[in-house]
């Protein structure tokens, strides 16, 4: 809870009871590697702040191979299907744990009071909002104006530890190349 508090912390001041009413709310959740804790066409009920661990946001497709990462979420960052969370209508894609990760989770339905009862839900909602807004803005800015190679090494400039914990398939996919052509690069860099 400590961590969570921290980071909430480097934005606002909570006050005691906005605390405890908040904290009273949260579960913590582990999660093994490699389990797809949100599958598509589930209602994302919970908006999550990662302790520890990688989450891998993605596309499904019946092959494997051709499925599309689009994001990832570290410790000390929120994580959700945020626009199923907020419609409440089935998500459109999957969070995977890629490695034991533990999450800190609030339900909709707790959100909702939190948001009713206290200063601190409201701070919550927004960054979540903005976090992942500019996680999908960058993303779409770098796809734009990057080419594969300037993505793959701002990639790891800006998470080296991206390459220990993430299979290089879900790299590929996450920066918009195939794997032969991100092996290409690899090679090409070193």
């Amino acid at each position: 809870m400590q961590q969570i508090k921290a980071y909430l912390e480097q934005i606002a001041t909570i006050s005691n009871s906005d605390w405890e009413f908040f904290t009273s709310k949260l579960q913590r959740r582990v999660i093994p590697k490699k389990t797809i804790f949100l599958k598509l066409n589930e209602i994302e009920n919970h908006i999550s702040f990662v302790e520890s661990g990688v989450v891998r946001l993605y596309i499904p497709k019946e092959n494997p191979e051709k499925e599309t990462t689009f994001g990832f979420s570290f410790k000390d960052q929120f994580i959700s299907a945020y626009d199923s969370f907020l419609t409440q209508q089935p998500s459109v894609y999957e969070l995977q744990a890629l490695t034991e990760t533990t999450l800190l989770s609030i339900t909709y339905a707790d959100l909702q009071a939190v948001y009713k009862t206290t200063q601190i839900g409201n701070l919550i909602g927004r960054l979540t909002a903005e976090r992942l807004f500019l996680l999908k803005s960058k993303r779409e800015q770098y796809l734009l104006n990057l080419s594969a190679e300037e993505r793959y090494l701002k990639v790891f400039k800006e998470r080296p530890e991206l390459i220990k914990v993430i299979p290089l398939k879900f790299i590929s996919s996450y920066i918009g190349v195939t794997a032969q052509a991100l092996s290409r690069i690899r090679k090409r860099l070193l």
